[in-house]
């Protein structure tokens, strides 16, 4: 689960780490009143949205003036950003953070993350920061300072020694530095993060240190513990399949390509994935019901799949282990009843009640076709798709 960086800054506030003063604000008509609050005459505009790449795309603005500022605000607010990971259709900008701006001596770069390889949390630092941060990881990765820490254990002082020195910072700052990574460990471990990053982590002129931007990622499974922050959830950049799947409790995951696809366990669904690929197709989603799906939640996720639009056909690939293909096939003709299907559909039923499961598709009177194997089923659908799509 991402946060947004005023929600994340809410956070670094609660764990005593500075931020430049902010407002959150999501209509025009706000403007005003969150400058004078803040005051001054120089302001950061920053949109408000779960991509990096903001500041190359526009997304991030210094203002001179509160007119400035509600120019900048008109231009954003309800407009869409497209930055290198958002796509070609960007995202909506539903809120904009307004900062007092911040006289900046140095940029520097600090986060903490998994290291899957070494199976343990990881702190990342550098002297310098910003925008170019990943082409620095390319060219320079010796800039990269690295420290790994038992999550059991926490963080020992040291560490943050450790990396405050080759930093190069002022005395006053160097200490500053030092508790700022004891604090920034504790948050990781306590609201069971995946990512805390602050980029660019400045140094300002006066010598204190300021997260000048932040990135708050919490672990999904972890959410039942996080119940504040899985309340704040932004669903609204989320593809609206997703978010249907979450509610009704289906692994989804939005691709984009013509072949819908309803698989039942992870593996296969990735093996089903695969052969479509293998078939010259591009698979829409992955979708995996589960071991234990019932009627209705097959039937939900039926319902997912003929919503995307970029649907050309539907693969139903199941192997009956611990969910029967019976009950798959039940929730199939269900949602077929209430649905109008305007695709073809293949489906392959294997395992536990395969020969039920499949008379009752072909006794529903329901236009479905039936292959005998998973790579015939995978070149049935793609054929089906570019069937579909010449006509």
């Amino acid at each position: 689960m991402k946060l947004h960086e005023y929600q994340a800054k809410q956070v670094f506030t609660s764990y005593g780490i500075p931020i430049p003063e902010g407002v959150c604000i999501r209509k025009l008509d706000e403007v005003l009143e969150a400058t004078k609050k803040l005051g001054g005459d120089r302001f950061a505009v920053k949109a408000q949205v779960l991509a990096g790449g903001r500041g190359k795309a526009g997304g991030v603005r210094i203002c001179k003036s509160p007119d400035e500022v509600l120019k900048a605000a008109q231009e954003m607010l309800g407009k869409r950003l497209r930055t290198h990971q958002t796509g070609s259709d960007g995202v909506l900008v539903n809120a904009l953070l307004v900062e007092k701006a911040v006289k900046i001596k140095r940029e520097m770069y600090l986060s903490i993350t998994v290291d899957r390889a070494a199976e343990l949390p990881v702190i990342l630092a550098s002297a310098e920061g910003g925008m170019e941060i990943e082409e620095l990881a390319k060219e320079r990765p010796e800039a990269i300072l690295k420290v790994h820490f038992e999550p059991e254990v926490g963080n020992f002082p040291f560490i943050g020694r450790k990396l405050a020195y080759p930093m190069n910072l002022p005395e006053k700052a160097t200490g500053q530095f030092i508790t700022l990574v004891n604090r920034l460990v504790k948050l990781f471990l306590e609201k069971d993060a995946s990512l805390v990053e602050i980029n660019p982590l400045v140094l300002t002129e006066s010598d204190d240190l300021v997260a000048l931007d932040a990135k708050l990622n919490i672990d999904d499974n972890a959410l039942f513990r996080q119940k504040e922050l899985a309340s704040s959830k932004d669903t609204s950049e989320e593809p609206l399949q997703e978010v249907k799947a979450r509610e009704v409790g289906i692994s989804y995951v939005y691709i984009g390509g013509e072949v819908g696809c309803m698989v039942n366990g992870a593996g296969l669904a990735m093996a089903t994935m695969d052969l479509i690929k293998i078939a010259g197709g591009e698979p829409s989603n992955f979708l995996d019901v589960g071991g234990g799906a019932t009627a209705q939640q097959v039937e939900a996720a039926f319902n997912i799949l003929l919503s995307d639009e970029n649907v050309r056909s539907v693969l139903i690939n199941i192997f009956g282990g611990i969910a029967r293909c019976d009950v798959i096939a039940q929730g199939i003709i269900e949602a077929a009843k209430k649905v109008k299907i305007n695709v073809p559909v293949v489906v392959r039923l294997e395992g536990t009640n395969a020969d039920i499961g499949r008379r009752m598709l072909a006794e529903s009177g329901l236009k479905f076709q039936s292959a005998e194997n998973m790579k015939k089923a995978a070149e049935m659908a793609v054929a089906a798709a570019r069937e579909r799509e010449k006509n």
